[in-house]
């Protein structure tokens, strides 16, 4: 009996050194997890404050290359305003060159570029190669000289309505029927980006003369959205009661130019998106909105198949041109301005396209290949040659 006592009391104290053992082991596990928790918090905390640093980093290096861009473009202008008989040459890279330009009459190639029509078309800068968008919603890229496709671009999720590219002619921008942008890097061919954030179809698109960072779009959601292609989301939005058809970039970058259904041509402040002017530029919806090389005119197209050039600083017209047959065809029917400021191209219901003198006045030629209504036409900077597309998707370049 006395062992068995003396057992139990050591069964007991060893019980009772477990249980407190059990106790400490609970304690110091609380401990180390709160220890793991406070530790996952300071890295997390020192990881968003290195983001926060990157962030403030990459903002100064956009600014610092926005206020080059600028230095350069100004730079432009400057040498720009020291031409002789309209040729301008720079040796610098990135530097601006174009040649007068010549007034189209031969169709050089007519190629079938596109299933179901083809809404947009545009030049790289300084180049030959030219860029069209589709109703088969591809993106593809060509070389006129050949009239040879050079590249397809996929990845846009619906039409390609308008089409835009970058100063450096690196990324490409479409605005696409699926209420979204695409960009593209040209050289691997890859979706840079998808903007989202419009509810309705996006009908216009243009990125800013003096940097590749800022876009601005238009779509039938009645707003137009300021994107950073760098943080790749939107940085402002301006809602408006009239829908936008047509839009474009001032020279400075700072301004908007915006046309309306309601036929009105409209100027907004990029920073604060507030209007800064608007004149009733059309009786019916404005369809296009091109500005001039040297930025001092701003050309409109309207369902009233008129084509009026404004002065930027004043809106007020400095010329009207019209012709008899010359019927625009579709609310997103895009003209054109040469190279030198000389010209305006459109193209018509009729298949033809027809060219203006803009010092005469009047038109010095009518181009007929196309057998369907003509869309759209552009020129490029280098003078030539005119490209032009159709609603069966036939583009045919000219010179």
């Amino acid at each position: 009996m006395t062992d068995l006592q003396e057992k139990t009391n050591a069964l007991e104290l060893i019980i009772s050194e477990n249980t407190e053992l059990k106790a400490q082991l609970e304690e110091t596990t609380i401990k180390a997890k709160n220890a793991e928790a406070e530790n996952k918090m300071l890295i997390d905390r020192w990881m968003l404050e290195k983001m926060k640093d990157a962030e403030k980093l990459n903002e100064a290096n956009a600014l610092y290359e926005e206020m080059i861009e600028r230095l350069k473009a100004s730079g432009v202008e400057q040498f720009a305003r020291l031409q002789v008989d309209g040729i301008v040459r720079r040796s610098e890279e990135g530097a601006e060159f174009f040649a007068e330009s010549t007034i189209s009459t031969v169709c050089k190639h007519r190629i079938h570029a596109h299933e179901g029509g083809c809404a947009s078309i545009l030049f790289e800068y300084n180049s030959g190669k030219l860029i069209s968008g589709g109703q088969d919603r591809s993106i593809k890229l060509w070389d006129t000289n050949t009239g040879l496709l050079s590249r397809t671009l996929y990845g846009c999720l619906g039409s390609v309505l308008d089409l835009a590219i970058t100063h450096d002619n690196r990324s490409v921008i479409a605005a696409s029927s699926s209420n979204n942008l695409f960009v593209w890097d040209v050289s691997s061919g890859r979706v840079r980006h998808t903007l989202t954030g419009h509810t309705d179809k996006v009908c216009a698109v243009d990125v800013s003369k003096i940097s590749s960072r800022h876009v601005v779009s238009a779509a039938y959601d009645r707003t137009i959205k300021v994107w950073d292609l760098q943080k790749g989301y939107c940085i402002n939005t301006i809602i408006f009661h009239s829908n936008c058809n047509a839009l474009c970039f001032s020279m400075d970058g700072l301004t908007i130019c915006s046309g309306h259904i309601d036929g009105n041509l409209r100027l907004w402040d990029i920073q604060t998106g507030k209007l800064i002017s608007e004149v009733a530029a059309h009786s019916q919806a404005v369809t296009s909105i091109s500005l001039s090389r040297n930025g001092n005119v701003v050309l409109t197209s309207g369902r009233d198949n008129l084509h009026n050039l404004f002065d930027m600083r004043s809106l007020e017209v400095c010329g009207t041109l019209r012709a008899t047959g010359n019927r625009v065809a579709s609310n997103w029917s895009r003209s054109c301005i040469s190279a030198d400021d000389n010209y305006v191209a459109a193209g018509s219901a009729d298949g033809s396209v027809y060219i203006w003198s803009i010092s005469k006045v009047d038109i010095v030629s009518t181009l007929k290949e196309h057998a369907a209504p003509v869309l759209c036409c552009t020129w490029s900077g280098l003078g030539k040659p005119l490209a032009s597309a159709d609603k069966n998707g036939i583009v045919c370049t000219w010179t």
